[in-house]
Order: structure tokens, then sequence, then C-alpha cells
């Protein structure tokens, strides 16, 4: 069972399709907001928060501009809600 507030690391979500898809959707988020044309390439960590729903801390590579690039993700999700936001999207360095 999760702690609540604690952050962990997720167990098998490198290969997990929720994982896969939440991190497209911070990438496609990030790309409306900023203009941008980062594409997404592979998930490579993920932590998770038991909130209000679960807040996910995914680590991923994208391409930028023709660049392999390491972004952080902060996606919130309230499935009950059907509700999924970025709440931050962030490089981190050159993978």
């Amino acid at each position: 069972m999760a702690t609540l507030g604690g952050i962990r690391e997720s167990q098998g979500t490198q290969n997990s399709l929720e994982i896969d898809n939440l991190a497209r959707f911070a990438v496609d988020e990030h790309n409306k907001k900023e203009n941008s044309m980062i594409e997404f390439g592979r998930v490579v960590n993920t932590k998770e928060q038991v909130v209000a729903g679960t807040m996910y801390y995914i680590t991923l590579e994208a391409t930028d501009g023709g660049k392999k690039k390491t972004f952080e993700a902060k996606v919130w999700v309230k499935p009950w809600m059907n509700f999924k936001e970025v709440q931050e999207f962030k490089p981190v360095g050159d993978a």
C-alpha cells in the first residue's frame, strides 16, 4: 500500500503502456503550450506520489531539434474524474 504523500519508485513501469501514454501526453501538452516539436522516445524512470489521485514523476527521452534529450514531466492523474494534467515539464540535460 502506498504511503499518502510519499514519493516512491514505480515498479515495472518502463514497459507500461499507461506510463508511456502519460509520457506522450506530457510531450504533446508541452508541444502545444510552447509551440515546439519534441518527439517522444522512451520512458527512462517513473516515480509516483499518492495525492488526491496520483502524481507521476516521469523521466523520459525525447528528440528536440534532431538531438536526443532527457526531460522530466510531472503529471497529475485522477482517474475517477477522467482528469490528467501536466504540472511541470522541463529538460534535465542531453542524453
